[in-house]
C-alpha cells in the first residue's frame, strides 16, 4: 500500500526528472564532443524522444496540481458552487479527450511495434517513442478522475476545494 501512495504523490515527479535528466545530459555532452570536433550522431536523437515523453507527462503533472492555462474571467463572476460545476464539466470533457487520445495513440503505437520501425540513430523501437502519447494520457486520466471526484466530494461538502482564481 505504501508503494501505491508513494506512486500516488510522486510518479510524474520522478519521470521528468528523469527525462529532463537524460535530455540535458545528452544535450550538454554533445556540446562537449563538438568542442573536439567530434559530433555525436545519436544525441540529438535521444534529446528529442526524452522530450517527447517529458511533455506527455508534464501534461499529467500539469492536471495534478491544477495548473494548466485557462480562461478564468468568467470565473470570477460565478459562487464557488458553480465554479465547481463548472470545473467538472470542464474535467469531463478533457476526460473524454483523453480517452479518445489514449485508444488512437495507443493503436498507433501497437501498428508501429509490429511492424518493427526502429529510430534511425539509436536502433530504439518508435512503437516506445509513441507509446508516450497514451502513457502520459493515461496518467492524465487518472489525475482527471482523482479531480472530479475530490470536486464531486466538495459540491455534497465533504471535501473543500481551493477555487481562488489566482492573481498574476
Amino acid at each position: 500500500m505504501k508503494i501505491l501512495k508513494w506512486l500516488d504523490r510522486h510518479i510524474e515527479e520522478t519521470l521528468l526528472i528523469i527525462f529532463s535528466t537524460i535530455m540535458v545530459a545528452v544535450i550538454f555532452l554533445q556540446v562537449v564532443m563538438r568542442q573536439f570536433d567530434s559530433s555525436l550522431s545519436w544525441s540529438e536523437e535521444l534529446a528529442r524522444y526524452a522530450f517527447i515523453w517529458l511533455v506527455y507527462i508534464g501534461i499529467s503533472y500539469g492536471v495534478k496540481k491544477d495548473r494548466h492555462i485557462k480562461v478564468d474571467v468568467v470565473l470570477l463572476l460565478l459562487n464557488d458552487k458553480k465554479k465547481i460545476i463548472l470545473s467538472i464539466i470542464s474535467n469531463l470533457l478533457v476526460l473524454f479527450f483523453a480517452l479518445f487520445v489514449i485508444r488512437y495513440g495507443f493503436d498507433i503505437a501497437l501498428q508501429l511495434l509490429n511492424f518493427g520501425q526502429k529510430s534511425p540513430a539509436n536502433q530504439i523501437p518508435m512503437g516506445l517513442v509513441y507509446m508516450a502519447t497514451p502513457i502520459g494520457m493515461g496518467l492524465t486520466l487518472i489525475r482527471l478522475i482523482q479531480n472530479i471526484i475530490k470536486q464531486i466530494k466538495a459540491l455534497r461538502g465533504d471535501f473543500v476545494v481551493n477555487t481562488e482564481v489566482e492573481k498574476i
